[in-house]
């Protein structure tokens, strides 16, 4: 069988950090390529891995039709709304799998994004929610529940590691960000609780670890209050692993999420999460056991002040997140729903 994964992304995250996992998790037993807009991080990342990468300069049905006429993949899975959306415009008589990774915030009402990923879902063989909220949340669900499945993430433990072992560095960080810096994860937010912190902790080291659109304004604004000492921008990370995991806790403060690969990479290593409430975290973490669930920013202080000095506390969350972890990164019925979906769609 021959899968081809279409992304809508130029960036190497959450979403694409799962694209690679499945094909690898297959690699043997089913030929995958990866499919996107072109992208040194990506082909780096993708092709380093012994990938197969097909970059066009756009996702648009003038780009990827005659990609796929020149593949003939024997099935699609393409991965959030609008790469579906031009799956399903130029994947003809070829099933079309359908796998969301968020709960995307302009999909939730009467929008352009809501109205077109319509076509999608009634195209596709199948759809793939990254957790229930993500279902719930996109407002013509109930249209495709016969068709859709809740698949949480998981992450290649040994994988993880193997990568702690390669870096050989040591990060002497109190709080690290993993992740875009868009308007979903609310950078912004972040700097402005590193000012907070700073306040308790003038010697404060954090690092944020990625790129995006609001990144040259996240950086004027540690300047204006005074951080930029404090705040390291490291922007994108091949191996950010065993940063994650000297630090003494990792931070998300999103506004929506599905199931964060940063979170699970974090718990895997035993670095307590702090998050906002947001959509798949709700199901990693209760609230002050495996890390903190925080609505307000005397949340976020509270919970991050008591990990940063109370030692006894961070080791009881880092052994709680390890068992938490191990408990629900279930890797065999991950790729058995995987290939249960491709086997009855194909």
């Amino acid at each position: 069988m021959k899968v081809m994964h279409v992304l809508n992304s130029r960036i190497y995250s959450g979403a694409e950090k799962v694209v690679c996992q499945i094909i690898n998790d297959f690699r043997g037993e089913a030929d995958m390529v990866y499919c996107s807009p072109e992208s040194d991080i990506v082909r780096e990342m993708v092709i380093g891995q012994g990938i197969t990468y097909l970059p066009i300069s756009k996702l648009t049905p003038k780009n990827l039709k005659p990609v796929i006429e020149a593949e003939k993949p024997d099935l699609i899975h393409a991965h959030d709304m609008r790469a579906g959306f031009v799956c399903a415009l130029c994947c003809g008589d070829i099933p079309l799998i359908s796998h969301i990774h968020n709960n995307a915030y302009d999909a939730r009402g009467l929008s352009p994004k809501s109205v077109a990923y319509l076509l999608a879902g009634f195209k596709a063989k199948h759809i793939l929610w990254v957790s229930r909220s993500a279902y719930e949340g996109y407002l013509f669900h109930r249209l495709f529940a016969k068709k859709s499945s809740v698949l949480y993430n998981i992450i290649d433990a040994q994988g993880i590691q193997e990568k702690l072992a390669a870096d050989e560095n040591t990060y002497p960080l109190d709080l690290i960000y993993l992740g875009r810096l868009t308007y979903q994860k609310d950078p912004q937010r972040l700097v402005r609780l590193c000012a907070k912190l700073k306040e308790q902790m003038p010697d404060l080291k954090a690092a944020i670890v990625g790129t995006g659109e609001l990144e040259e304004e996240c950086k004027a604004l540690c300047k204006d209050l005074g951080i930029e000492e404090n705040v390291q921008f490291l922007g994108f990370q091949s191996n950010p692993i065993k940063m994650v995991h000297d630090s003494r806790a990792l931070i998300l403060t999103s506004r929506w999420e599905g199931t964060p690969m940063c979170a699970l990479e974090a718990m895997a290593l035993g670095t307590p999460v702090v998050s906002t409430p947001s959509d798949g975290m709700k199901d990693l973490i209760e609230n002050g056991v495996e890390g903190y669930l925080c609505e307000t920013d005397e949340d976020f202080l509270a919970a991050l002040l008591k990990i940063f000095r109370e030692p006894d506390h961070r080791a009881a969350l880092s052994q709680a997140a390890k068992e938490k972890f191990a408990k629900i990164n279930d890797a065999p019925a991950y790729k058995a729903a995987i290939g249960a979906c491709y086997e009855g769609n194909k």
